[in-house]
């Protein structure tokens, strides 16, 4: 069968690589793809971005199957048109994926399905927005309610740091669009994860557990960004949490957007915050896979992927199960310099051949593409095109192992201004060890 996936990310590139070792996938084509999925054995680039266009590609080609990586199509109604159609394309709809991009219609939803999260309000106001502020107490959480690229969410420490995010937002439209109106939420204390499952409108099938970084500095310090890394499986969710995220999060999402007239079929992300307590306590929803996680989770899967697809397709994913890899897989974003706020572009990238062609197995570790382009193709340049430019990803025992075979990968890369963080996995480290 032939295959298409949408986006150009780390995400995408994990999703096609584990596609193409399908004996099921004749072709797995990419749009548009990156240096990556062009060098990739099996992978082609398509240089479509328009839904219209892609449409027409996939009736050309008679795609199988196309699965959706980033956010953006997904708002903008790719299913929708794919449906349309008479393509079978895996994500939800574009009045379902309002779980993502707007961060109000995602806490009214779970008010709604009493789906457990941090206290909010929403504002398009200012004034009524600081008056909100000067109630509460610091830390406090800023977010833009649409679609910023991992930019839209500001942890004010104090409540000047709130008040200027107000106005950075709100006045001076720093966000644009995205943030027209902004969500203020109670800071809650504990430790992320990130929780994946695939849906099929009745059942969800959950993924490997995982951890990400998202901010741009070690010690979790500076900006928040798309993610800076992760690891999988994270050992915060034990046996008794993983049931409980199932029965209090992902199932009443999965069964409150039937009640509401609307069957999810995608993947499901659900960010959380594992409390001091033991709560569980929903900071988003993203209505595809995370990125940096998918890396480490594809690393790990065992199973055809092709086959899952179909199962969510057929609305039977309650009658497979998936095999994981039994070790940690750990990633580790390489980002240019300048990320988040100003990313450089064109940078030569480095000793990626070697690392590819020594005798270290690739069936340890996989290097996952994100923002990265072709200089002199005589010369074989690559070069840097985005603010995440590679996720250098590992397997291991352990999540020590894995974390030291990935930077060991990593050390061997260069461009100029590299930015990586050097405690990825370090908190699962430590949980491990206890």
């Amino acid at each position: 069968m032939k295959l298409l996936v949408i986006g150009s990310g780390g995400r995408e590139h994990a999703l096609a690589w584990k596609l193409s070792q399908s004996p099921r996938a004749s072709k797995v084509y990419v749009a548009p793809g990156n240096a990556g999925t062009a060098l990739e054995p099996g992978l082609e680039n398509i240089p479509f971005t328009a839904i219209s266009d892609l449409v027409v590609f996939a009736q050309k080609e008679k795609i199988a199957l196309t699965i959706v990586g980033p956010e953006s199509p997904l708002a903008n109604g790719i299913v929708d048109d794919f449906n349309a159609a008479g393509l079978k394309i895996f994500g939800p709809t574009k009045k379902v994926a309002q779980l993502e991009s707007s961060k109000t219609f995602a806490k009214a939803f779970m008010q709604r399905h009493s789906i457990p999260t941090a206290t909010f309000a929403s504002f398009d106001n200012p004034s009524e927005a600081h008056h909100y502020i000067d109630q509460r107490e610091a830390p406090i959480v800023i977010k833009a309610d649409g679609l910023a690229a991992g930019k839209g969410v500001i942890i004010a420490m104090t409540l000047t740091e709130a008040h200027e995010a107000v106005d950075t937002i709100l006045i001076e439209h720093r966000l644009g669009e995205a943030g027209a109106r902004i969500l203020i939420e109670d800071y809650l204390e504990g430790e992320e994860a990130s929780f994946i499952v695939m849906s099929d409108g009745r059942n969800g099938l959950p993924l490997a557990t995982s951890q990400d970084h998202k901010r741009l500095l070690d010690n979790n310090r500076g900006p928040n960004t798309g993610g800076m890394g992760a690891y999988s499986p994270a050992q915060i969710i034990s046996p008794t949490l993983h049931a409980k995220i199932m029965r209090e999060v992902i199932t009443p999402t999965i069964q409150g957007m039937a009640r509401d007239g609307e069957i999810y079929t995608g993947f499901l992300y659900a960010g959380l915050m594992i409390t001091p307590r033991g709560e569980v306590k929903v900071l988003e929803f993203n209505c595809r896979l995370g990125d940096p996680e998918t890396q480490p989770i594809m690393l790990r899967l065992k199973s055809d992927l092709t086959i899952l697809l179909e199962h969510a397709m057929n609305r039977t994913l309650d009658k497979v199960e998936i095999e994981w890899d039994r070790r940690a897989a750990l990633g580790v974003v390489m980002a240019a310099e300048g990320y988040p706020d100003a990313p450089q572009k064109n940078d030569v990238i480095t000793g990626l051949t070697e690392i590819m062609t020594n005798q270290m197995s690739t069936d340890e570790f996989h290097i996952f593409h994100s923002g990265t382009t072709f200089g002199n193709q005589d010369k074989n340049e690559i070069l840097t095109a985005g603010g995440r430019v590679l996720c250098v990803t590992a397997l291991g025992e352990n999540i020590k192992l894995a974390h030291n075979r990935a930077y060991d990968i990593a050390s061997k890369i260069h461009f100029k201004g590299c930015q990586m963080r050097h405690d990825i996995g370090c908190k699962g480290i430590e949980n491990y060890s206890k």
